[in-house]
C-alpha cells in the first residue's frame, strides 16, 4: 500500500437529530442516511503527492442504516488540484491504501457500491471549530453551513463535544447544526435543514486516526 496522510479541518450535516445517532452505535433518525461533507486539507500526501492545501468534499446517500450498505456517494475535488492531487483523493476518499475499516473513507467507500463520477469543482470553505461556524460552496454541486446548537431556554450557543477514543474519523468533533442545499451533482439531499453537524480536526492515515 502506498503510505499517506492527511491534517486539516472538516465540517459535516447529515439529515440526523442533533447529537447524530451513528456517533452511539444506534439507528439513524427517519431510518436513512444523507450527509454532505467539506474537507480543508492543511498538510497531507499520498506517497510522494503533496496533498498541501487542497479542498474536497462528498456526498453520500443511503436508504438505510449506513453499514447496511446500497449507498451512493459522489467525491469533488476542488478546481484548483492537479492530476496526481486528484487521483491520489479519489484513492484515499473510497478506501483505497487503508488498513480495512481504519477511517470513515474506508467504511463509505464500502458501503457505498454506487460510486458516481468524481466531479472538479471550484471549492471555498471557511471553518471556525471553536465557534462551530463554517460556511462551504460546492460551485455548481452544493453548499452547507453550520452554526451552534442553542440552548433551549436562552438561546445562547450551547456546547456539546464527542470524544471517541476508537472513532475511524476523528478523535474529538464539535456538535452543531446545519444545513445543506443540492442545486447539482448525481446526489440531492432533501432532508437536511436544520439537522445534525459537526466540526473535527482530522488526522489520518491507512491506519486510522493518528492519536498523540
Amino acid at each position: 500500500m502506498t503510505n499517506w496522510m492527511i491534517s486539516g479541518e472538516e465540517m459535516a450535516n447529515c439529515n440526523c437529530n442533533f447529537g447524530c445517532p451513528c456517533q452511539f452505535s444506534v439507528l439513524p433518525t427517519d431510518g436513512t442516511c444523507e450527509a454532505a461533507v467539506v474537507y480543508d486539507i492543511e498538510s497531507g500526501h499520498h506517497g510522494d503527492v503533496d496533498l498541501s492545501g487542497v479542498k474536497a468534499a462528498s456526498v453520500y446517500k443511503w436508504p438505510g442504516p449506513i453499514h447496511e450498505g446500497n449507498g451512493e456517494m459522489q467525491l469533488i475535488i476542488d478546481a484548483t488540484a492537479s492530476a496526481a492531487q486528484k487521483a491520489a483523493l479519489e484513492t484515499i476518499m473510497t478506501g483505497g491504501d487503508t488498513e480495512e475499516m481504519a477511517t470513515m473513507w474506508f467504511v463509505f467507500g464500502a458501503m457505498c457500491p454506487t460510486k458516481h463520477e468524481t466531479l472538479t469543482a471550484t471549492i471555498s470553505v471557511e471553518l471556525d471549530r471553536e465557534n462551530r461556524v463554517g460556511k462551504a460552496t460546492v460551485d455548481g454541486v452544493f453548499e452547507v453551513e453550520g452554526q451552534p446548537l442553542a440552548n433551549v431556554v436562552s438561546g445562547e450557543p450551547h456546547r456539546v463535544r464527542f470524544d471517541l477514543p476508537n472513532g475511524f474519523e476523528f478523535a474529538q468533533a464539535e456538535a452543531a447544526q446545519g444545513r445543506t442545499r443540492t442545486m447539482g451533482g448525481a446526489l440531492s439531499l432533501l432532508k437536511n435543514t436544520g439537522t445534525h453537524a459537526h466540526f473535527a480536526r482530522l488526522h489520518l492515515s491507512g491506519d486510522g486516526v493518528v492519536r498523540a
